[in-house]
């Protein structure tokens, strides 16, 4: 069953109450987890550094730190800036396996002013997990925590 991104929408900016990136992130993170079925992970990846993903808040198992640009869905969403959505993970030649319970992902890009700040991603261990409605949803709580978030 597909959730109410809407809703969810509605009730991530009502929780954003203060524009710090690390509280909200760390927020956002706990929110997905708790609202979206069938994840095992969520977190942001920032770029600190060119071409390099840093770990930054996250829900889960322990994770992979760093990530290059060139390696993985993270990297492929942070070199492209566009949404990477992965239907099985263990068909794509470079993923970075940091939980191998993993089998479906989805990476949003976080831009700001034209500039990559970081990425949201998102692990499933259930193949095929994500579908449109969840790539469009989770595009707009993005938008959602940047527009409620000081990133610059």
């Amino acid at each position: 069953m597909t959730p109410d991104y809407s809703l969810l929408n509605r009730q991530l900016a009502a929780l954003l109450d203060t524009r710090d990136w690390l509280t909200n992130s760390a927020q956002t993170c706990a929110f997905i987890m708790q609202q979206v079925p069938d994840l095992n992970w969520v977190g942001f990846y920032l770029q600190r550094q060119p071409e390099l993903l840093s770990l930054g808040p996250f829900q889960g198992k322990p994770a992979c730190h760093p990530i290059p640009f060139a390696k993985g869905v993270c990297g492929a969403a942070a070199r492209t800036r566009s949404t990477q959505r992965v239907d099985d993970v263990h068909a794509v030649a470079d993923h970075i396996a940091c939980d191998a319970d993993s089998s479906a992902e989805l990476v949003v890009p976080v831009v700001v002013a034209d500039r990559l700040w970081g990425v949201l991603d998102l692990d499933s261990p259930r193949q095929g997990r994500f579908t449109h409605e969840d790539q469009a949803g989770i595009e707009a709580l993005v938008a959602t925590f940047i527009e409620h978030t000081k990133l610059a």
